[in-house]
C-alpha cells in the first residue's frame, strides 16, 4: 500500500522534523499541535518557533489542534511525549481507522505502568497495526534536510516495507526490522544512559569514566533486551548502539545536557524548569529501576541514575558503590 496522506501527533522538535522530512519527500502531512500558538506559526510562517526555531518548513505542510482533521490518514505518527502518550491517544480513538499503522517515535516507559508505547497503544487503539521508528537522529539534523539512518520496526513485513518507503526521502534512511520490542528498549534505555555520561562529564570524572560508562551501559540494554525478547542484533544496530552513541556524546542532547547539569551541580528542580522539551530519561529512570527489579535484570547504572533522580542518594557516593562492586567476568 501507499502511504501518501500521513498525520504526524505532536508539533515538537522531533514531531515537526519528522513532518518536514515526510513533506520534503511528497507526503501530504497534516501535524496535529497541542499548542493553537504552533498551529498558526507552522500555518502562517512556516516556522515552528517554539520548538525548531530558525528551520523553515516546507510550505506544503499543514497544522492543526482539531483532532479530527488527522482522520482519513494513511497512517499515523505518534509523537507525544512517551508520558503523555496514552493521554494524547485517547483524544483520537474516533479518529483512527482499524487496521491503520500508528509509528511511534517516541522513546520512553509509561512510568505508571512500566508499558513500551507499543503496549500503550494496544491498550488505547487495540485495532492500529504497531510500528516503532528509533534510532541516532537529532531534530534539527533531520529537519534541516542531513543524512540520517533509523531503525523502522513493524511486525508485519508488508506494512513495514511500505512504511520504510513512505518515510524514505534522500538524505532519511530507515533499515526495517520486525524486532519492536528490541527497538523500543533501545530508544528507552540509551536516554537514561546519556543522563549519567552527562554527570560523568560535568563532575569532571574523565572521557574514560565516560567510555567506561556508554559501554557497561551497553552491557544493561543488552541484558534487559535478553528478558524481554529483543535480538541481540538489534540493539547492536542504529536504535540500540547507534543511538547510544549519539545521543550520549552531545549536548544537543537533551538527556546529556540534563546530566550535565546535575554534574555541575545544579538541581533537577532548576533545569526542569528551563526547559521547554521533554527530557525522556528523567521519567524513564524509575520506570526502568522498576522493570530492572521485576524481571531480576542487573543494571546498576540505570537504577544508580534513578536513585539520584530520587534524591536517595549524592552523585559521590553513587560512583563509589558503582567503582566497588563485587569483579565480576566482563562478558557472561
Amino acid at each position: 500500500m501507499s502511504y501518501q496522506t500521513i498525520g504526524v501527533i505532536g508539533a515538537g522538535a522531533w514531531g515537526t522534523a519528522l513532518a518536514q522530512s515526510l513533506s520534503s519527500a511528497g507526503r501530504d502531512v497534516t501535524i496535529w499541535s497541542f499548542e493553537p500558538d504552533c498551529t498558526a506559526a507552522i500555518n502562517d510562517h512556516h516556522m515552528n518557533t517554539r520548538y525548531l526555531d530558525g528551520v523553515p518548513l516546507d510550505p506544503s505542510l499543514r497544522a492543526t489542534s482539531n483532532p479530527a482533521d488527522l482522520a482519513g490518514s494513511d497512517a499515523i505518527l505518534s509523537v507525544a511525549p512517551a508520558q503523555h502518550t496514552r493521554g494524547t491517544l485517547q483524544a483520537f480513538v474516533p479518529h483512527i481507522a482499524a487496521g491503520t499503522p500508528v509509528l511511534l517515535c517516541s522513546k520512553g516507559i509509561e512510568i505508571s505502568s512500566r508499558a513500551f508505547m507499543a503496549d500503550v497503544l494496544r491498550d488505547v487503539l487495540p485495532n492500529a497495526v504497531p510500528a516503532v521508528l528509533s534510532g541516532p537522529s537529532f531534530a534539527a539534523d533531520v529537519a534541516r534536510g542531513l543524512p540520517t539512518a533509523v531503525t523502522l520496526a513493524c511486525k508485519d513485513a508488508t506494512i513495514g516495507a511500505d512504511l520504510v518507503t513512505a518515510c524514505a526521502a534522500p538524505t532519511f534512511r530507515p533499515y526495517l526490522t520486525d524486532d519492536v520490542i528490541g527497538a523500543e528498549i533501545g530508544g528507552a534505555v540509551k536516554n537514561v544512559l546519556a543522563i549519567v555520561c552527562g554527570i560523568v562529564l560535568g563532575k569532571g570524572l574523565g572521557r574514560s569514566a565516560h567510555a567506561a560508562i556508554m559501554t557497561r551501559g551497553f552491557a544493561e540494554m543488552t541484558r534487559l533486551g535478553k528478558a524481554l525478547g529483543a535480538r541481540p542484533e538489534t540493539l547492536t544496530g542504529l536504535c540500540g548502539l547507534g543511538d547510544l552513541v549519539l545521543t550520549c556524546s552531545s549536548e544537543m542532547s537533551r538527556n546529556m545536557s540534563c546530566g550535565l547539569a546535575l554534574g555541575r551541580g545544579e538541581s533537577l528542580e532548576t533545569i526542569m524548569q528551563g526547559r521547554l522539551a521533554v527530557t525522556e530519561g528523567v521519567a524513564t529512570a524509575p520506570a526502568l529501576k522498576m522493570m530492572a527489579l521485576e524481571h531480576d535484570v542487573d543494571m546498576p547504572i540505570s537504577m544508580a541514575l534513578a536513585d539520584i533522580l530520587a534524591g536517595q542518594i549524592s552523585v559521590n557516593d553513587a560512583v563509589v558503590d558503582l567503582m566497588t562492586r563485587e569483579h565480576r567476568l566482563e562478558i557472561e
